[in-house]
């Protein structure tokens, strides 16, 4: 009986890990779509991953009844509940960066007449957080320390970009009054990119802390 007691509780742990992933998933998703809607500003294309939230809602809600299932009725200790803590921790950053991305995605709407300038930068910046995603969620999965520590080790870059980025366009619009409304958009943009940069930092956070039971501050 204790040992069929112990294969439901693990069961649950390993469901509540790839209940995790497949969120990470979808972010990805919503993350990469919202950045090419605004790239081509294609509003389908941002119709579309707008119209994804609601899932990222519901899966969430059923990652927290899990958490705090497993939390009243087995009572976790040690690593499993490192587990469970860092589980609802990355699943909030998570959720955070689906509310940036959906940002993101609003934005093809507001534009009118192209963008202000070539999104060279803000690309690299997207393609960093993307890394960092990507990489966040792989330490996660294979409780992998230095993967994480490598992917925080990025947020660097995505901050120089942003102050370059930034500004630029403070110059442009100082010099052409016209491009206001739409440079502005912009200035949303590369500040949602390094809030999701930040959050996949906090990631990675609670997967060290999942491995070691350290807490650290990676950015």
């Amino acid at each position: 009986m204790i040992g069929m007691v112990r294969e439901r509780y693990l069961e649950q742990l390993n469901l509540l890990k790839e209940s995790v992933l497949s969120l990470g998933e979808m972010v990805k998703l919503i993350f990469r779509d919202s950045m090419t809607s605004v790239i081509n500003l294609d509003i389908e294309l941002a119709s579309k991953t707008l119209a994804l939230e609601p899932e990222v809602d519901r899966l969430e809600e059923e990652i927290e009844t899990s958490i705090f299932d497993l939390l009243a009725l087995q009572q976790p200790m040690a690593s499993d509940l490192r587990l469970v803590v860092s589980t609802l921790k990355i699943t909030a950053d998570l959720r955070r960066i689906v509310g940036l991305s959906i940002n993101i995605a609003k934005i093809p709407g507001r534009i009118k007449g192209g963008h202000v300038k070539p999104l060279i930068d803000t690309r690299k910046m997207a393609d960093i957080a993307g890394f960092m995603l990507e990489n966040s969620l792989k330490a996660f999965e294979t409780q992998d320390v230095e993967l994480a520590k490598a992917a925080a080790a990025r947020d660097d870059e995505v901050d120089k970009l942003f102050y370059a980025v930034w500004v630029e366009l403070i110059e442009m619009m100082a010099k052409d009054t016209s491009i206001i409304s739409r440079a502005t958009n912009l200035l949303f943009l590369i500040r949602y990119l390094e809030r999701i940069a930040d959050h996949c930092c906090n990631m990675c956070e609670s997967v060290v802390y999942l491995a070691t039971a350290e807490r650290v501050k990676l950015n």
